[in-house]
């Protein structure tokens, strides 16, 4: 073994023992101030864009429904719940649509959030309303976006007001695939925005962006994601970690 090979193993090392899935879980665990308590019979619905997504089956509406929570993080936050408290009766649906923006979340929210009355509300959108104006001719800006999600959230309170709001900040990780730095900063200002809608509405705030800048610290950005948005089986383990941290152990 070269010089150089043993002086990037000894770096690795020392990173590894510094850093690890632990250490990692606290930036989710600074960014919650009270956690979650689930009341017997907790209906729980993940909703957001493909992230969430995730190749579910969307003709399976039932709660608790595998191959209808898809194969993404909803699906693993959901085993950890049914898992951990199974005396509680929990009822979780996935409804997030694969390159929904703000806007398109609107479109259908009374049928697929209101009417299913969640007591919690796990939402995570922004990265389309920033990526599909690279790629897809999309016009919207920072300030539609925060302007829709804050409208958004108020209709949502009006006719839920006891709802229970997680928001997970968007997120993107830089080198891989898609995701490069013409995305910098201006990407940025959506996550800001995110975490200041979560602040106005007393929603728990996800900091997936710092979660997994702190997880490429341990292994190489591909291994969370394979595009730089839609995580890896590892990322998306991590994001349930991270989500299951806005949860009372009660």
């Amino acid at each position: 073994m070269n010089t150089n090979r043993r002086n990037f193993m000894k770096t690795m090392a020392v990173g590894a023992t510094a850093l690890s899935l632990p250490g990692i879980m606290k930036a989710a665990e600074t960014a919650v101030v009270k956690k979650i308590a689930l009341k017997q019979d907790a209906v729980i619905l993940f909703q957001g864009d493909s992230i969430t997504d995730w190749g579910r089956k969307r003709e399976n509406v039932g709660y608790n429904d595998q191959v209808g929570l898809g194969g993404g993080y909803p699906l693993f936050a959901t085993a950890q719940l049914l898992c951990k408290y199974p005396q509680k009766n929990l009822r979780i649906y996935n409804r997030g649509i694969s390159g929904n923006k703000v806007y398109e979340l609107r479109d259908r929210w009374d049928e697929e959030c209101i009417d299913l009355k969640p007591d919690v509300l796990s939402i995570l959108v922004g990265v389309n309303d920033y990526w599909h104006k690279l790629s897809f001719g999309y016009k919207g800006t920072v300030e539609t976006y925060e302007k829709d999600y804050t409208a958004l959230l108020k209709y949502t309170k009006e006719r839920l007001p006891d709802v229970q709001l997680i928001i997970g900040e968007p997120f993107a990780i830089k080198g891989v695939k898609a995701v490069d730095d013409k995305w910098f900063p201006e990407f940025d200002k959506f996550r800001a925005a995110a975490k200041r809608i979560a602040s106005a509405f007393g929603a728990m705030f996800i900091p997936y962006q710092e979660i997994f800048d702190d997880a490429c610290k341990l292994a190489p950005p591909a291994y969370w994601t394979g595009d730089g948005v839609h995580p890896s089986l590892a990322g998306a383990e991590l994001m349930a970690e991270a989500w299951m941290k806005t949860i009372s152990n009660k």
